[in-house]
């Protein structure tokens, strides 16, 4: 048996581990590259395996940097079976052809205004491409053994992170692997503590906070406190989301604002991504798998005005009194919230607040850092409005999270794989496991190879 890391090392995105039994190959996570460019050319150049020798894939959870790199697995040859949790099948449904819709609209932009080298620009896959993805994708139970082939089985356990989020246990024979995907946090005001794992022969566990801890600040008082300075000088808060976990968080602090009259009522909150639209109606169907019961689930879809056309998204830009506009995509990599930076980020009465991680090479990681001015549709943006990152919004574990996550195995790992995080928090996640439990730690390189015996 063996396992080669096509993806997430040394780096947040572009999730995928390929499993090699003799002739048998299953992908666990199918996701996009992104950030720095030379990461995203890896979503561009040929795959490291032909698609068609792949067997099976399956997704720990739905966001992109796990799933956006399905649709072109499909269309370069996979004809194979995908399986993920119920809530992530509904989650690929909204995320997918929406990202082949983006990428359509960049290459339709590039062309118009002749901002690509190549002629003409392409998109990397057509929301098309991705619903055509869909029909292959199968959903299976929580904690019930799904047997691939004889004395092989694929088991998905909740991980908390966002709806639907699993850990993929792969067991062959006596052997079993863990792959954590994202591991939620075990305070979560929306999702559910990950489960209780006290078993696994090797371990691949994402260390995208590895060498941070969050801080203890509650998010509410933040939001506050900003929101109530930017109203003050009859600005516009904007706030970057990722459309599925992030965006529903956000509203749900939107709602207990309100409810406790720490913002006005009347204040009016937009909701511009028809995506995270349809991910929070998702969280009704599915609210046996988070904390908010029904009714409050309900309450909470009511908070913001959902903004549908692009004709909307543009006329709230013109809306002069204040306002929270909540859009996707979180790291500013794309979507309708480019749009919204391009016009409030130059006015210092206004405030950028980011809830999320923000991996190295995007315009949200250059905002956060205290970059002046940032390229957008081609046009060079100052940055003037007031830029917040909220402390203890992530929907990780940070290391110490991880840890106490971890000792709940009763024998170690053989080995443990540190991937999905910058290579500092990597190796510092790798130094507190050695220190604290004595376990074998690898930090593998893209294409690496290990032998699982």
């Amino acid at each position: 048996m063996k396992l080669t890391f096509l993806g997430a090392t040394n780096t947040v995105t572009g999730s995928k581990f390929l499993i090699t039994l003799g002739t048998k190959k299953i992908l666990i996570d199918c996701g996009l590259f992104q950030g720095l460019k030379e990461l995203r050319l890896r979503n561009w150049a040929k795959f490291p395996i032909d698609p068609k020798l792949i067997d099976i894939v399956v997704l720990t959870h739905a966001h992109i940097d796990h799933t956006g790199y399905l649709p072109l697995l499909v269309k370069n040859g996979f004809k194979g079976k995908v399986y993920c949790s119920a809530a992530t099948k509904d989650l690929c449904a909204v995320l997918l052809p929406d990202s082949g819709y983006l990428q359509e609209e960049e290459a339709r932009f590039l062309n118009k205004h002749g901002y690509s080298k190549h002629k003409p620009a392409l998109p990397l896959y057509t929301k098309a491409d991705a619903e055509n993805s869909l029909t292959f994708i199968h959903a299976l139970p929580f904690r019930k053994m799904h047997k691939i082939e004889e004395e092989t089985y694929i088991t998905l356990i909740p991980a908390g992170h966002i709806l639907g989020a699993s850990f993929v246990q792969f067991k062959h024979f006596e052997t079993t692997i863990l792959f954590s995907g994202d591991l939620g946090r075990p305070e979560d005001i929306i999702m559910h503590a990950p489960a209780v794992v006290q078993a696994a022969d090797y371990l691949i566990i994402e260390s995208t906070y590895g060498n941070r801890l969050h801080q203890k600040i509650d998010p509410l008082d933040e939001l506050a406190d900003i929101i109530s300075r930017v109203i003050a000088r009859e600005g516009t808060v904007v706030i970057p989301a990722f459309a599925v976990g992030r965006a529903q968080h956000l509203l749900y602090l939107m709602y207990l604002l309100k409810k406790q009259n720490r913002i006005p009522n009347s204040l009016p909150i937009y909701l511009d991504s028809p995506m995270a639209a349809e991910a929070t109606q998702l969280f009704l169907k599915y609210s046996k798998l988070h904390k908010l019961d029904f009714d409050l689930s309900k309450e909470v879809c009511d908070v913001p005005t959902y903004v549908n056309t692009k004709e909307e998204s543009q006329a709230i830009d013109a809306i002069q009194t204040p306002k929270v506009i909540i859009s996707a995509s979180g790291m500013l990599e794309g979507g309708r919230v480019l749009h919204h930076i391009k016009s409030f980020a130059p006015d210092e009465k206004n405030a950028i607040i980011f809830s999320g991680y923000q991996a190295t090479g995007t315009r949200g990681a250059d905002m956060t850092r205290g970059k002046p001015e940032i390229k957008v549709f081609g046009q060079t943006i100052p940055i003037r409005a007031e830029i917040k990152v909220l402390s203890n919004m992530s929907a990780h574990a940070d290391y110490e999270e991880i840890l106490a996550w971890m000792k709940h195995f009763n024998h170690h790992p053989r080995k443990v794989f540190i991937t999905h995080g910058e290579p500092e928090a990597a190796a510092a996640l790798k130094d507190k496991i050695e220190e604290r439990f004595d376990w074998k730690c690898v930090v593998p390189e893209y294409l690496q190879t290990e032998e699982l015996v």
